[in-house]
């Protein structure tokens, strides 16, 4: 590793600067062309493009050349779920022109392998868009997010699509949204006379990563930790993070090495990654990037997990982004910094230093609020998946309840609004607070305060999406920000076109939508009490979220928007399920394994040494009997297990084997409790999460 990870920043990604000094400036005016209106590149632009690729790439050391994707793994948080998808081919060709029979090769890449490439959709899940006997799919370059080379591989981030343009994976349907984005905030510019001199529009992403690192052998030795991603027993050690003293120490040596090397190879693909710190939880700690466009910062984010878990290995290390891990301790989230603006600079979210940026800020507002409200479970669907369920609303994550935090001040501006005022007259002024002691001078405090129980908590000049799981990949969360969005620009224009003012088109906006505004506390116990009377759904489980994907509003919306046909969301709304139905049955297996083959024969054993002295014994049998007991029912109630459906199937794991499963872990926790420490078949939390803060 460098000594100096500033001294490669970006050099490995073939990015606008580096094409501008590649490609002649005619090809990268077409190239951006393009992008803006969709029209396929030239094919002599893309041999000049495949050329300058090639010989820059060589330049790095590349021998191999990858199509990148994202299939729709889900995985439930395990190791390796949500990683993207390769094959590593040799940068050759045959020189077909050759008048040899046994053609020579040559060092290459033919363009029309850098723009497109063919693989089995059928072996992804797909919701049945494919079938072995139908299986053809396609990747083709997501020409707007920049390749980059690492381990001698030149890397082409992908959209993945089936033989008749179907997705199939997380990619598309986010650059279909950012489309959408582009159209419909174009649009609403124009509607209300401000920034009309924009070209095109994007959506932006700064995520927070949130995992744990553990000792490798400590991973492997654990059959729930390897198949799960999460430990299915385990006992909390007597101190774990009471007291905070975690949070913000100094990173231990073994994983500021880890961190250190993922932050070099990081910022050597471009992708700049600015914080990392020790998490709330012992063992688990942050990274995060700046913001960039929503494409590259996915993409970004998954090269970051899969940096994370290779060089973890070479250190005798193993990083788990499980959304939680260890159980009575904070689970891990990915936050997702979420903003939209034009090619000129304007910011949605961003207050604004004069008027037409206050009423682009307020009109912004009024759009999210809107697609909040309308589209409310259609938020929560993108967050659901077994591993967020553990995390969701226990005082360490927002609740399931999707709301929209503005800030107080703000939220009394929209009373004013809707009562008949201008748009103008938000305060959106930083305040000087003092410390009170003069070697400290005055902060400068942010013109909200922040709020870390919302889902969607206002943060300067953005929106975070809390309730994103760490596991996940950012693009459905971040699709579905874009549409939502996109909904309600399309809405406030149109209400402009048919002939209503801008000052009355928002404040009718926001009548109708402002009871998705919430500014108070989302821990508390009566926030899902006001939830219900304000008529916001409370889908507190997967199955209750999935079964809301498909609504005939939802696929209307994604068809309107041309991010998705209704084929397709009743697709991923399958897919959902099967990830959801696979995870628990997993877990499930796992659990009846380890009780069968570690945790009861380790009782006997522990029982066996207190022949002859009952007495110090105590209440031991009883314990190591009702693990028995639940181990049966955890198996007869998952033979029971309907197969009438998906939904039917999803519940019934839900309702009826989880809190089974629980049983059991509690019967099987308050053994290891009492057991002889040796006898323990399996690495102990203790152990586990303090391993390396030692």
């Amino acid at each position: 590793m460098s000594t100096d990870a500033l001294s490669k920043l970006g050099t490995m990604m073939f990015d606008d600067a580096v094409m501008a000094q590649k490609l002649p400036s005619a090809v990268v005016q077409r190239f951006n062309q393009c992008l803006i209106t969709g029209d396929p590149t030239p094919e002599d632009d893309q041999k000049v493009i495949a050329d300058a690729i090639f010989a820059w790439a060589r330049e790095f050391g590349a021998i191999d050349f990858a199509h990148w994707f994202f299939p729709l793994r889900g995985g439930g948080g395990a190791v390796g779920g949500m990683l993207g998808a390769f094959k590593r081919d040799t940068l050759i060709d045959l020189e077909f022109g050759s008048k040899y029979t046994t053609k020579p090769m040559k060092a290459c890449l033919p363009h029309e392998r850098l723009f497109q490439g063919e693989t089995d959709g059928s072996s992804f899940p797909n919701g049945g868009l494919r079938v072995t006997h139908s299986a053809a799919a396609f990747t083709t370059w997501d020409r707007a997010s920049p390749p980059f080379v690492m381990d001698k591989c030149l890397y082409i981030p992908c959209a993945f699509v089936t033989h008749f343009g179907k997705c199939i994976d997380e990619k598309t349907p986010l650059l279909r949204s950012m489309d959408a984005v582009k159209t419909s905030g174009l649009r609403l510019l124009k509607a209300i006379g401000i920034g009309t001199d924009a070209q095109t529009m994007h959506s932006y992403l700064g995520w927070e990563q949130e995992f744990f690192v553990l000792s490798a052998a400590h991973f492997k030795a654990r059959p729930d930790l390897v198949n799960t991603g999460r430990t299915l027993f385990g006992k909390l050690p007597t101190r774990h993070q009471q007291g905070d003293l975690n949070y913000f120490q100094p990173i231990p040596g073994t994983v500021a090495q880890l961190l250190d090397i993922a932050q070099e190879e990081m910022l050597k693909v471009g992708c700049p990654m600015a914080v990392k710190h020790n998490e709330v939880a012992p063992g688990q700690h942050e990274m995060s990037p700046v913001f960039r466009t929503a494409n590259v910062s996915c993409d970004s984010n998954v090269l970051f997990m899969e940096v994370m878990n290779r060089e973890a290995a070479k250190l005798g290390l193993q990083v788990l982004f499980h959304e939680k891990p260890f159980a009575g301790i904070n689970g891990s989230g990915k936050h997702a910094n979420w903003s939209i603006g034009t090619d000129t600079g304007l910011n949605f979210f961003y207050p604004g230093k004069n008027e037409a940026g206050a009423k682009l800020y307020v009109t912004a507002i009024a759009c999210l609020a809107y697609g909040l409200a309308q589209y409310n479970e259609m938020v929560r669907c993108t967050v659901a998946h077994a591993g967020n369920d553990h995390r969701l609303g226990a005082q360490e994550a927002p609740p399931a309840i999707i709301s929209l935090y503005p800030g107080q001040g703000f939220e009394q501006h929209v009373e004013s609004i809707v009562k008949g005022g201008e748009l103008l007259g938000y305060k959106a002024e930083k305040k000087k607070q003092a410390t009170g002691c003069s070697a400290a001078q005055h902060i400068e405090a942010n013109v909200e305060d922040r709020n870390r129980t919302a889902p969607f908590p206002f943060c300067g000049n953005r929106f975070e999406f809390r309730a994103v799981g760490s596991s996940q990949n950012c693009c459905l969360p971040v699709m579905v920000c874009n549409a939502i969005m996109s909904a309600g620009m399309a809405k406030v224009a149109e209400l402009i076109e048919g002939g209503m003012s801008h000052r009355d088109a928002v404040a009718k906006i926001y009548a109708e939508n402002k009871h998705v505004i919430f500014t108070g506390n989302g821990y508390s116990a009566e926030w899902p009490v006001e939830a219900q009377k304000r008529g916001l759904p409370n889908l507190n489980t997967t199955p209750k979220a999935v079964a809301a994907w498909n609504s005939e509003k939802n696929k209307k919306l994604f068809e309107t928007l041309k991010i998705y046909t209704a084929e397709e969301t009743e697709a991923r709304g399958e897919v959902m399920y099967e990830n959801y139905i696979s995870t628990l049955c997993c877990e499930v297996e796992t659990m009846i394994q380890m009780a069968e083959t570690g945790i009861l024969p380790a009782c006997a054993k522990d029982l066996e040494k207190y022949k002859g002295f009952e007495k110090f014994a105590g209440q031991r049998k009883a314990i190591y009997d009702s693990i028995l007991e639940e181990l049966e029912k955890l198996k007869t109630s998952y033979a029971k297990k309907p197969h009438s459906g998906l939904a039917q199937e999803a519940t019934y794991l839900c309702d009826s084997i989880k809190p089974q499963m629980a049983a059991l872990r509690a019967a099987v926790d308050k053994a290891e409790g009492v057991m002889e420490a040796s006898m323990y078949p399996y690495p102990t939390y203790e152990q586990m999460i303090y391993h390396h803060h030692f």
